[in-house]
């Protein structure tokens, strides 16, 4: 193997290997048998249990019948599968970047995201989604799948076995007036509901006015999988990084311990505030 399986890109090679054969209806012996590969093996590589050489996934997009530009997409992937740290920047990396998130999102045991200013991703409401995406003038024609494929994303919740997700929110989440007052009170029931009946969904809220505290520095997402090292992701607005490097991941570990265990409110205090925003929001409006 030219690379360690677990990177960033190796898990987004992975996810774009098995998208291109299952979107063409080809099965996993059939592809096999046309570039002569044991089916075994093409399996490992679409799963990422194992990474292939640039070669093999040559011969598997020529068996496949990709196109050019799709065919260099993932052949990129492949040349740089073994780096740690991946930084996508702009919308031609996109694709790349949210194939890599959601093959770790599929694999991970369990996820801690910090996000400070909204509701994390997993959690929104059509709603909520459809005012954040649908910012800046965005054309309704490409929010709507936009806003069914982040509702799509929920269903790791309910995998079995299921992913555990801790979410630490602030504050300012809960009062930014995303949608208006009506889309945000929504949400935060649903954020409510969520915490209360789902045994693996645990929602701490941090306070605006807590001390300066390690998610200062601005929101993260840590991935824990049962059989590899965690990945780490930061989102911006046009470019996002995965961090794979063994420094890095020592010290998001370690903060999104201190904000768990030391800064963030309880999940019954965390509740409890929740419910007094929705009663003021329904008060006022």
């Amino acid at each position: 193997m030219p690379a360690t399986s677990g990177t960033p890109r190796g898990r987004a090679l992975a996810a774009a290997l098995r998208e291109a054969r299952t979107s063409r209806q080809i099965g996993l012996r059939d592809l096999a048998r046309r570039i002569r590969i044991s089916h075994t093996l093409v399996s490992q590589w679409e799963h990422g249990h194992r990474v292939p050489k640039t070669e093999d996934v040559s011969a598997v997009l020529t068996g496949l019948g990709v196109d050019a530009r799709e065919r260099e997409r993932i052949i990129e992937l492949a040349r740089n599968a073994g780096e740690n740290d991946w930084l996508t920047s702009g919308l031609p990396g996109m694709s790349q970047q949210m194939a890599g998130m959601l093959e770790c999102e599929r694999e991970a045991s369990t996820i801690v995201d910090w996000s400070p200013l909204l509701v994390p991703g997993l959690l929104q409401t059509s709603d909520y989604a459809r005012a954040i995406l649908g910012a800046g003038g965005v054309p309704r024609e490409q929010v709507e799948p936009r806003v069914l494929f982040r509702s799509g994303r929920r269903d790791i919740l309910s995998k079995n076995p299921p992913v555990q997700l801790r979410a630490l929110i602030g504050e300012g989440a809960l009062r930014v007036r995303v949608g208006g007052d009506a889309v945000l009170a929504d949400q935060l029931r649903y954020l409510l509901k969520t915490a209360e009946n789902w045994e693996n969904v645990t929602v701490q809220i941090v306070r605006n006015d807590v001390p300066w505290h390690p998610g200062t520095a601005g929101p993260f997402v840590l991935y824990e999988f049962e059989s590899s090292p965690p990945i780490v992701l930061l989102e911006h607005h046009r470019s996002s990084v995965f961090l794979h490097n063994e420094d890095d991941l020592v010290e998001y570990r370690s903060a999104a311990d201190s904000l768990r265990e030391e800064v963030a409110m309880g999940p019954e205090a965390s509740a409890e505030l929740i419910a007094d925003v929705i009663r003021a929001l329904e008060t006022t409006g």
